[in-house]
């Protein structure tokens, strides 16, 4: 079926004459469906940059990659049936995001180099103006991401982010905070996150949930599945006293050692999270053999099917407002877009059908 004749049709028109059961079709728009971002309940925000990525790299391909690996997911779920009919679509990548972001990130290599080996004074005055520009560029990507989420949420839209590194989110969680008078967020991860302007980056994948405390409208955040954090994290965390909560991945697996089920684990993440909630998803929280191509992998960490079954519980007892999904790198291969893919149906399946 032509694009131009597929433009012309209703939306309740290509419902009747789509085949989910049918091949991807990669002329059309993510998982092969037909629907236009204004047609489709679901809008999903990519966001593709990693200036401040410290260790591996490829997160601000992303986007692409997981748009890629959809067409390769069949579209019923036994949980979401209909999923596909409520449309979902991805916005424009911006590809001048993109380049900005390759090329930021070579001036961070460089600010990075002088802060780990010390440079001459001349390298030294360049890497500290490179750090100044980072972070102003950094603060206009945030607000361009809070500008593009709010323009579809005020469309009334249900809104997902797909980055990019773990510092893509922030303008999207101060979007959030002008349509939510308080909200809480589950992150789901393998790092704290709490580090301040890590490496001198003020806006650095290291330092997302240091920053997401600074939007007052944010009533708690709930960490799971956390295996690495240095000593001024948790100083920042021991802080922060009843606003953050930290469930180690080493804590879940004794308590399961110990009887302890992961039904009842669920339960008592869900517990301490408010009834409106942001899913913050960094897929370095889910064993690397899932995803070995990202940026900061831990060993450990969740099973796909552990992370997939709270979200849907945390679905049956909150309201979901939204999420992002990150740190996915494409690597050598399509696996970790694969279950990035994946990964993202379920939260698209859990955002449109949480409890009103």
């Amino acid at each position: 079926m032509s694009a131009f004749y597929l433009s012309a049709m209703s939306k309740a028109s290509k419902i009747k004459t789509f085949d989910p059961n049918t091949p991807g079709d990669p002329a059309a728009q993510i998982y092969g469906l037909p629907f236009t971002c204004e047609e489709a309940d679901i809008v999903l925000v990519p966001v593709p940059w990693e200036v401040t990525t410290s260790y591996g790299g490829g997160t601000s391909r992303g986007p692409a990659a997981i748009r890629a690996a959809s067409f390769q997911v069949d579209l019923f779920h036994p949980e979401f049936p209909d999923l596909w009919k409520r449309g979902i679509a991805m916005d424009e990548i911006p590809e001048a995001l993109l380049e900005q972001s390759d090329e930021l990130k070579k001036q961070a290599a460089l600010v990075i180099k002088d802060l780990t080996e010390g440079l001459a004074e001349k390298k030294h005055d360049k890497a500290l103006a490179a750090r100044e520009l980072i972070n102003a560029e950094c603060a206009v990507m945030n607000a361009w991401v809070r500008a593009r989420c709010q323009y579809w949420m005020d469309r009334g839209k249900l809104v997902g982010l797909v980055g990019g590194d773990h510092s893509t989110p922030l303008g999207f969680l101060r979007a959030q905070g002008r349509a939510h008078r308080k909200f809480g967020i589950l992150h789901i991860d393998a790092h704290m996150d709490l580090r301040i302007a890590y490496e001198g980056f003020d806006f650095s994948h290291a330092s997302i949930v240091y920053n997401a405390l600074s939007v007052r409208q944010v009533e708690r955040i709930v960490s799971v599945g956390i295996r690495d954090f240095c000593e001024q994290e948790n100083a920042v965390f021991t802080k922060l006293g009843d606003r953050m909560r930290v469930v180690r991945s080493a804590d879940l697996r004794a308590l399961q050692y110990e009887g302890m089920t992961w039904k009842e684990q669920c339960a008592a993440i869900i517990a301490a999270l408010p009834q409106k909630v942001h899913i913050s998803f960094d897929i370095d929280a889910l064993d690397p053999m899932l995803c070995p191509h990202t940026g900061t992998p831990v060993p450990g960490g969740l099973q796909y099917e552990e992370a997939t079954y709270l979200l849907s519980e945390l679905a049956k007892q909150r309201t979901i407002i939204g999420f992002d999904l990150v740190e996915v790198a494409p690597g050598t291969d399509e696996w970790d877009a694969n279950v990035g893919a994946r990964l993202l149906w379920h939260l698209c399946g859990v955002l449109a059908n949480s409890r009103a």
